[in-house]
C-alpha cells in the first residue's frame, strides 16, 4: 500500500463544486476531526453492543478456538478496508459507498448502494433504541418503551445536531468505557484460569460434531465478520476529517486492529474461563463469564452494555444522516437535505428526517424482521466498492492520495461473494425483498440525474 499522486487536465466545467473536490471554504461541512478522534469514532462503531453476544454465536459454529473465525474475519474486513481507504482519500465526500458507485456506474447504482447503507443504517439505530429500552435498562429502572424511545433519540439528534466534533468527544468517552469493560472480561478470565477452574482444552478445539474445521471456521468467520461491521460508516465523515489521506488510512486501519486484538482476547478470556457448551447456549456470554469469576457486581455490566448500545446508535445516526446529505448533494434525494445549520455546519434537515424514520421503525417495533438483512444488504454494498474501487483506478485526481495493490479490491469483492453464499435463503428473500423496493427510486433518480445533465450540456 502506498501514497499516490496522480494529475489530469481539462475536466469538464461543471455546475456547483467537483465531486470529490475538497478545496478550503467549499464543503459546507465542519472539517473537525482529528486522527485521534476518527480512530475513536471507527473503534466505537466497530465494538458496538454486538460483542456482549458474539462470543457464544461463534463457539456454538465452530467451538472453543474462537481466535481462528476472528483471525480469518479480520483478514477479511482489512480487504474490504483497503478499497474503501483508497477511494475515502480519493473522494473525501459525505455520501461515500453513493458517491463512489454513482462515480463507477452510474446513479442507478448510487442510488442502490446509498438505499442499502441508509436502510441499515436507520433499521440499525431504530433496534438499537428498543435495546436501549429493554432489558439493560430494566435492571436499573422501569419505564414505558415508547417514551424511552423518544427521549433517547431525541438527545441522540440533538447531539449529532451540535457538532461532529461534540458528537465524538463524547464517542471517545463512550468507547473507553466499552473497552474498559471488555478488558475487565480478559482479566477475570485470567484470574479464572490462574485459580485452576479454566478449560485451557477449549482454546485448540475447532469443529462441531456436525462441522469439520474447515467447514467451522468458514461458519464462525461468517459471524465473527459481522462484528467488524461499522468500520465502513466512517467513509461518511472523511469531509469532516481535517486531513483525510494522512488521518483515514491510520484512523481505519488501528481501529480494525485494535477491535481484532480485544476481540480475540476476550474470546481467548471466555473460552477459558466457561464451558463451551454454557457459552454456546447463553444469551449474554461475557456475562457468564462474571458470574463464574464472582466478586464484580452484574449492574456494572448493564451500565457498560447501555453505553455500548448508546454509542452505536450514536455513531450510525451520524452516518445516516451524512450519508443522506451526500446523495442529496448529488442529485439522488431531494435538494432539501443538504440544509446546514449555520453555525453549527451539521446537516440538521437530515438528521431530522433520518432519527424520524427510525423512531417510527422503533415505535411500531417491527425491526426484527429487517434487522437479519443488514448485513446481507452491507455485502451488497460492500460488493460494489470493491468494484468501484477497480473501476475508479483510471480516474486520476490531481490530488495526492492513498492506493493499495489492485489486488486488495479483487480479493475484498470475492470475500463478500464467498460470505453471500453462507447467509441462509431466508434472509435472502428479505434481503432481495428490501432491494426490490429500491428499484423504483433509483431508476427515477437516474432518470432525473440524466435530465439535469442534458440541461447541463445544452447551450446557453
Amino acid at each position: 500500500m502506498d501514497t499516490s499522486r496522480s494529475s489530469a487536465s481539462g475536466q469538464p466545467a461543471r455546475r456547483g463544486p467537483q465531486p470529490g473536490e475538497r478545496a478550503a471554504g467549499q464543503s459546507l461541512l465542519d472539517s473537525a476531526l482529528s486522527t485521534r478522534l476518527l480512530y475513536f469514532f471507527i473503534l466505537g462503531d466497530v465494538l458496538g453492543a454486538g460483542v456482549y453476544v458474539l462470543v457464544g454465536q461463534i463457539v456454538a459454529a465452530s467451538g472453543g478456538a474462537v481466535w481462528v473465525p476472528l483471525g480469518v474475519a479480520l483478514c477479511l474486513a482489512m480487504l474490504t478496508a483497503g478499497s474503501y481507504a483508497e477511494l475515502a482519500t480519493k473522494y473525501p465526500r459525505a455520501g461515500g459507498a453513493s458517491h463512489y458507485t454513482t462515480r463507477a456506474y452510474g446513479p442507478f447504482a448510487g442510488f442502490l448502494a446509498g438505499y442499502c447503507m441508509l436502510a441499515a443504517g436507520i433499521v440499525s439505530v431504530a433496534a438499537l433504541a428498543r435495546g436501549f429500552a429493554g432489558d439493560y435498562l430494566s435492571v436499573f429502572v422501569s419505564l414505558p418503551v415508547a417514551a424511552v424511545v423518544v427521549v433517547f433519540l431525541l438527545v441522540l439528534a440533538l447531539l449529532n445536531a451540535r457538532g461532529i466534533k461534540e458528537s465524538t468527544r463524547a464517542n471517545v468517552v463512550a468507547t473507553v468505557i466499552e473497552v474498559g469493560g471488555l478488558l475487565v472480561v480478559v482479566v477475570l478470565g485470567a484470574w479464572i484460569v490462574l485459580r485452576g477452574d479454566g478449560h485451557l482444552d477449549a482454546l485448540t478445539d475447532l469443529g462441531t460434531p456436525h462441522k469439520g474445521a474447515a467447514a467451522a471456521v468458514i461458519s464462525g468467520a461468517v459471524l465473527a465478520y459481522y462484528s467488524f461491521v461499522g468500520f465502513e460508516t466512517s467513509v461518511n465523515v472523511a469531509e469532516e476529517t481535517r486531513d483525510p489521506v494522512r488521518s483515514y488510512p491510520r484512523a481505519l486501519f488501528g481501529a480494525l486492529a485494535t477491535a481484532g486484538l480485544i476481540y480475540v482476547l476476550v474470546g481467548l478470556a471466555a473460552t477459558a474461563a466457561v464451558p463451551a457448551t454454557v457459552l454456546a447456549n447463553s444469551s449474554g456470554p461475557l456475562l457468564e463469564v462474571v458470574t463464574v469469576a464472582g466478586g464484580v457486581p452484574e449492574r456494572l455490566f448493564g451500565a457498560i452494555a447501555l453505553v455500548a448500545v448508546a454509542n452505536g446508535a450514536l455513531l450510525t445516526g451520524i452516518m445516516s444522516s451524512r450519508l443522506a446529505f451526500g446523495m442529496a448533494r448529488d442529485g439522488l434525494l431531494p435538494r432539501q437535505l443538504t440544509a446546514v445549520l449555520p453555525q453549527r455546519r451539521t446537516p440538521w434537515v437530515a438528521i431530522a428526517v433520518t432519527t424520524t424514520l427510525s423512531l417510527l421503525l422503533a415505535l411500531t417495533g417491527d425491526v426484527a424482521t429487517l434487522a437479519s438483512t443488514l448485513v446481507l444488504l452491507l455485502l451488497v454494498v460492500f460488493f460494489m466498492v470493491n468494484t468501484a474501487a477497480l473501476v475508479l483506478r483510471k480516474d486520476t485526481p490531481d490530488r495526492t492520495y492513498f492506493r493499495v495493490p489492485a489486488v486488495v479490491p479483487v480479493l475484498g469483492a470475492a470475500s463478500c461473494v464467498l460470505l453471500a453464499t453462507r447467509v441462509e435463503a431466508e434472509v435472502w428473500k428479505r434481503g432481495l425483498l428490501v432491494l426490490a423496493v429500491g428499484v423504483v427510486p433509483a431508476l427515477i433518480a437516474a432518470r432525473q440525474h440524466r435530465r439535469k445533465d442534458q440541461t447541463a450540456a445544452e447551450p446557453h
